[in-house]
């Protein structure tokens, strides 16, 4: 985060607005990925439900109800996630653009199940990421019909960002993540490509999830991956973010800056995207990561910036329930 972002996050905290704002925009998905925490019984603890039995919106109700929701809380950022934001492509053909002209930035999180439309190339302050898990037979596996040649057919044209989530299965195969980073690097329609860590609920046991020695090992390998592959997008401070991950949602700055919504677009996912209870000691998340960095930071070598966040938050808060 820039740290005219970080101002900029201040005021909205200060005001009672949400900074970022993520948007589960649809309850369907034709992919059923292992490990996927948005269709996890625990993902809507406040309603008792999961994603697939909320309910959700489709065509110009969809598109008025987000922008509503976006005039109430003027985000610096959008995220729209899901389930598979493709599956509502025409109406983020037409909610896209309006967004845009608003100087909203929106990052639209998706699969590539299906052909990216090529209009979209040439919206401002879009940023596509498509969700890649590891090398072809591990990625087909996991995400079929979301496989390898379907995302090289549906890319075409764009400029992405790749993001893979490491898990248990790959995670100690030597030099797998370093031959992911040559195959997707040489790509022209790659800019960024992104690494994540599987996060898991409390209590939970799976192959997905990375014991400590494992998931050490894998911080020291990408730290030094970076220093050969430029579009690895991971700063200093994301790798020392998952080396110290906050110790809970109310520590992670990305979790009290961000409001996420379901597809019935008024329940919220708390504490933070993954819902649930999930195991902060164990997160991998990107965006946490980065934000826990900025935190650490030392405003005049002294005060750190989560310090600063919490208390603005406070006030926030204080400032919107006089307000209502």
């Amino acid at each position: 985060m820039k740290k005219t972002d970080v101002f900029k996050a201040w005021g909205k905290i200060l005001t009672g607005n949400q900074p970022s704002l993520s948007i589960e925009i649809t309850r369907e998905c034709p992919l059923r990925c292992p490990g996927c925490y948005a269709y996890e019984p625990e993902h809507l603890t406040e309603i008792g439900q999961n994603l697939r039995t909320v309910s959700d919106f489709k065509g110009d109700e969809l598109i008025d109800k987000i922008l509503d929701i976006v005039k109430e809380h003027r985000p610096l950022h959008l995220s729209l996630v899901g389930g598979e934001p493709l599956v509502r492509f025409r109406e983020l053909t037409l909610l896209l653009p309006q967004l845009s002209e608003m100087g909203i930035a929106v990052q639209l999180v998706t699969s590539a199940v299906r052909e990216i439309p090529k209009s979209w190339a040439k919206i401002d302050n879009l940023h596509l990421v498509v969700s890649i898990d590891g090398l072809q037979p591990e990625h087909d596996a996991r995400r079929k019909p979301a496989t390898y040649e379907r995302i090289l057919r549906n890319i075409e044209g764009q400029q992405i960002t790749v993001h893979c989530t490491i898990t248990g299965q790959t995670a100690n195969r030597a030099g797998y993540y370093e031959e992911f980073l040559e195959f997707w690097s040489a790509r022209k329609e790659v800019k960024k490509i992104w690494f994540s860590l599987f996060t898991p609920q409390m209590g939970a046991e799976g192959e997905e999830i990375l014991t400590p020695e494992i998931r050490k090992k894998v911080i020291d390998e990408l730290e030094q991956l970076k220093e050969r592959f430029p579009k690895l997008n991971l700063p200093k401070q994301v790798i020392e973010g998952y080396r110290n991950p906050p110790k809970s949602p109310e520590e992670c700055i990305f979790a009290k800056t961000t409001l996420n919504l379901t597809a019935d677009l008024k329940s919220k996912v708390v504490p933070c995207q993954f819902g649930g209870n999930p195991d902060c000691s164990q997160c991998g998340c990107i965006a946490s990561a980065g934000l826990a960095a900025v935190g650490d930071y030392k405003l005049f070598g002294a005060i750190p910036l989560r310090k600063i966040f919490v208390a603005s938050d406070n006030i926030g808060r204080r400032v919107k329930r006089a307000t209502v």
